[in-house]
């Protein structure tokens, strides 16, 4: 049984292609929220706070529709407008779904907003846009895992680059948590 590089490339593209429209919505929240935060400074029953000040209303609706406009453009260039606006949707609003869930988790467990959490800070999104989107359309096993490990990469890759340009105060990923 022979490897397959291109077929496995062309896999890994696609993928990419298929999951942009969240990273662009993760990524929008980021840079256009703030103000209003979606738990309305609510506690939860723990006396934790639901959420947190990281996840608005604002970043939600920016980032759902930066990545909604991305989805439909990626639908345009491949000649199917409304599977792009309703999958660019779905990995938009699921991927930011995800993000808040992740945040309500951490409240849960004690870690504060903006400290790390293995695995779950990389990966919080993406569950989010990839369960919401599988409601509409298929996503094979090998898409998911090549989604995943990107991800994970990516994150470390960004981490390291934000900090040396002193975009982060410290480096951190993966083994250097302590209040877990």
């Amino acid at each position: 049984m022979n490897f397959d590089f291109i077929a496995f490339f062309i896999t890994i593209l696609s993928a990419i292609y298929f999951i942009i429209p969240a990273y662009i919505a993760n990524l929008s929240a980021l840079t256009f929220g703030g103000t209003t935060p979606v738990d309305f400074g609510k506690t939860f029953f723990d006396g934790r706070r639901v959420i947190g000040d990281g996840v608005t209303w604002k970043g939600l609706i920016y980032g759902t529709i930066t990545g909604t406009l991305v989805g439909t453009i990626g639908g345009v260039l491949t000649g199917d407008p409304v599977y792009g606006l309703i999958v660019g949707f779905l990995l938009s609003f699921g991927a930011l779904l995800g993000d808040a869930v992740g945040s309500f988790i951490k409240r849960r467990l004690g870690v504060d907003k903006g400290k790390p959490f293995p695995i779950l800070d990389q990966l919080d999104f993406i569950a989010g846009a990839l369960i919401l989107v599988s409601i509409y359309t298929t996503i094979s096993w090998d898409a998911i895992i090549i989604i995943a490990v990107l991800t994970v990469i990516i994150h470390l890759i960004s981490n390291i680059v934000a900090y040396t340009i002193g975009l982060k105060d410290v480096w951190y990923w993966m083994f250097e948590y302590s209040n877990i």
